[in-house]
């Protein structure tokens, strides 16, 4: 048992010093995977162009090396912009607001053409809202107008607060197809189709996906607005991060909308709409009024309830305390609060004008050491005797009728639109916005129908910021130290977190005493030799266990037959010794005395065996084992 317990032992050392290597292998390569995501964070768009995949292999390289070239649409597109040969093609609204005064209604926004502010790539430029507090509003023609017919809408650019937003919107407006449409008298309440993009004020973060629906039969538009996204959108707002939103509208009704290209929202146009496109079959109808008689009461007052004589209402809620005393050193001539010593009057202090001066109140400072000042009074107690005012107990509604609600009636102005992606034709994009925060960066607009093509674009524009925002990322070192200056407390949790493994790495992998191959082999051969004589000494106690049980049966035996020829050695031995102690024994005597105890045994054979298993279970006594022995000496 010792031998195993050793190995054992030496088998668990050996099987620690595995596992403390493995943690440790197992850590550097987590490690070197976290290092690489965190390069790789979100990188990864589908259809990458073999440019953008070649970048991913550097992402370790800075941001100068980034060689970067204007992307171009590799398919059929409706609308595209990188303003990197700046506002070409776009036109500054010069229109007023509605219903506004004429300073603020102005479009006076000013926009300009510029590089990022961090991790910009030479070369590569985006449209910059710069005015805080003031209404922008630019558009341009798109290369060629989009009808909703059998092809999908897909509308994607990017926005980048590089401040942060406090309050303003970066959604753009697709607007509608019209012979009086003027770009220059582009404003709020010009006609669009779609209007998407991110927008916040104050905690209300939202992604817009707004489109007009015509009614087919009044022919009037009412905006129909998706339902919010399930995930927080907090964070494209707050981390100054160049972002790609898109929309991709389908002929099958459906949508969906995507932030760097993940899908963070989708749904029916049928069903995820607020409010529907299609009116209720059946309305309320408004000429029916709710009977006099009706009663919607579940509950009513006992009336058959009658107040008890001993109820009394007048009683109060709280009584004095009249087993209350007043505490010792309660100081009733002191008032709680004395003027200030210290105050003076000020010099400007007109007292015609301003009355007598009087100074501030202070606590009373002699009240700090004593249980209270003023006049004491007893304290207030809840009232054993209140009842307060006695109410009838509710029971059910005899005549409870359920809620009244108005008759069902058909919807005169019901329609059903299969179909409500067949929307009006778009053909210019337009952004108008107001913001309290300026810098808002828009870079790298495209409209087109197929999905590929898109990532492809975002893949030579949106995919290189990425990757040079990336590169120019501060390590995790700087960002777990720059997370501690704003929250000290975290310097704990990071000694714990470093504390923990480095004091389970000394317990488990580092033993106080280690065990050589020498001191092994000496404990082995020691434990051999130690089970040997082990066994030696088994073997001989069971040998003379043995042997004592024989002895045993012996002398029972014995003892039987002295106790059958108790008298007769008696004579012989009286008569011996008369004669002066000769032998009077011969060799016949002695042969009948075995013959008749052989006699006898053999007569009781088998209730000796009996006797014999008790009298050795019970251990005889010595006597008679005495007078066994003393006549085999005198026999000898």
């Amino acid at each position: 048992m010792l031998k195993l317990s050793i190995l054992q032992i030496t088998k668990m050392h050996f099987q620690w010093d595995w596992l403390c290597l493995r943690v440790l292998i197992i850590s550097s390569v987590t490690a070197g995977m976290r290092n690489k995501e965190n390069l790789d964070a979100d990188v990864e768009v589908e259809n990458f162009d073999k440019q953008s995949q070649e970048a991913d292999v550097d992402r370790d390289k800075s941001s100068i090396e980034v060689v970067y070239q204007t992307p171009k649409p590799t398919g059929e597109v409706y609308f595209t912009e990188t303003f990197d040969e700046g506002l070409s093609g776009w036109v500054l609204s010069v229109t007023l607001k509605e219903d506004m005064d004429d300073n603020v209604a102005k479009y006076d926004g000013r926009w300009e053409v510029e590089e990022l502010k961090e991790n910009a790539m030479p070369g590569d430029r985006g449209l910059v809202l710069k005015s805080v507090a003031k209404y922008h509003a630019i558009s341009a023609m798109l290369t060629k107008a989009f009808v909703f017919d059998d092809k999908p809408l897909i509308v994607q650019y990017e926005v980048n607060f590089q401040k942060g937003i406090d309050c303003g919107g970066a959604y753009i407006k697709l607007l509608s197809s019209s012979n009086d449409l003027n770009l220059e008298y582009f404003f709020d309440k010009t006609p669009y189709t779609i209007m998407f993009g991110p927008d916040k004020c104050g905690e209300d973060y939202k992604l817009h996906f707004i489109f007009r629906h015509k009614n087919p039969k009044t022919g009037e538009y009412d905006e129909k607005h998706a339902e919010r996204p399930d995930v927080d959108l907090k964070k494209y707002y707050l981390d100054k991060k160049t972002h790609l939103y898109t929309l991709v509208l389908k002929p099958d009704d459906t949508f969906e909308i995507l932030i760097d290209q993940i899908v963070v929202s989708k749904g029916s146009l049928l069903e995820n709409m607020i409010p529907p496109v299609n009116p209720s079959k059946e309305i309320e109808d408004p000429t029916d009024k709710k009977p006099d008689d009706w009663d919607e009461r579940p509950k009513i007052p006992d009336p058959n309830a009658v107040k008890p004589d001993d109820w009394d209402e007048d009683e109060p809620a709280k009584i004095e305390d009249p087993d209350a005393v007043k505490p010792e050193g309660w100081l009733d001539d002191e008032p709680q609060y004395v003027p200030d010593p210290n105050a003076n009057k000020p010099k400007d202090w007109d007292e015609e004008m301003d009355g007598e001066w009087e100074a501030p109140q202070i606590p009373n400072p002699k009240c700090e050491t004593a249980p209270g000042c003023g006049e004491w009074v007893h304290p207030m107690k809840n009232n054993p005797k209140y009842k307060g005012k006695w109410r009838a107990p509710m029971i059910d509604n005899p005549n409870y009728q359920g809620i009244w609600s108005p008759r069902k009636i058909p919807n005169p102005d019901y329609f059903e639109d299969l179909h409500p992606f067949k929307m009006t034709t778009v053909s210019a994009i337009g952004l108008e916005l107001w913001s309290m925060t300026s810098d808002i960066y828009f870079d790298n607009f495209i409209i087109c129908s197929e999905k590929e093509v898109a990532d492809r674009w975002a893949a030579d524009s949106w995919g290189l910021k990425k990757l040079v925002a990336s590169a120019n990322e501060p390590g995790m070192f700087s960002q777990l130290v720059t997370a501690a200056e704003e929250h000290p407390w975290l310097w704990v949790l990071y000694i714990l977190t470093l504390a923990l493994p480095i004091g389970l790495s000394v317990l488990f992998c580092w033993p106080g005493k280690q065990i050589t191959k020498g001191e092994q082999k000496e404990e082995t051969e020691e434990l051999e030799d130690n089970e040997l004589e082990e066994e030696k000494e088994n073997e001989d106690t069971g040998e003379d266990e043995r042997r004592e049980m024989e002895t045993k049966r012996e002398l029972i035996k014995d003892t039987k037959k002295m106790r059958r020829e108790a008298p007769v050695s008696v004579k012989l031995t009286t008569s011996a010794e008369d004669e002066g102690g000769e032998d009077i024994y011969d060799d016949d005597e002695e042969n009948e005395v075995p013959d008749e105890s052989q006699e006898g045994d053999d007569r009781s054979n088998k209730s000796d065996s009996e006797d014999e298993r008790k009298e050795a279970d019970e251990g005889m006594g010595d006597r008679p084992l005495k007078s066994v022995r003393k006549r085999r000496v005198r026999k000898d």
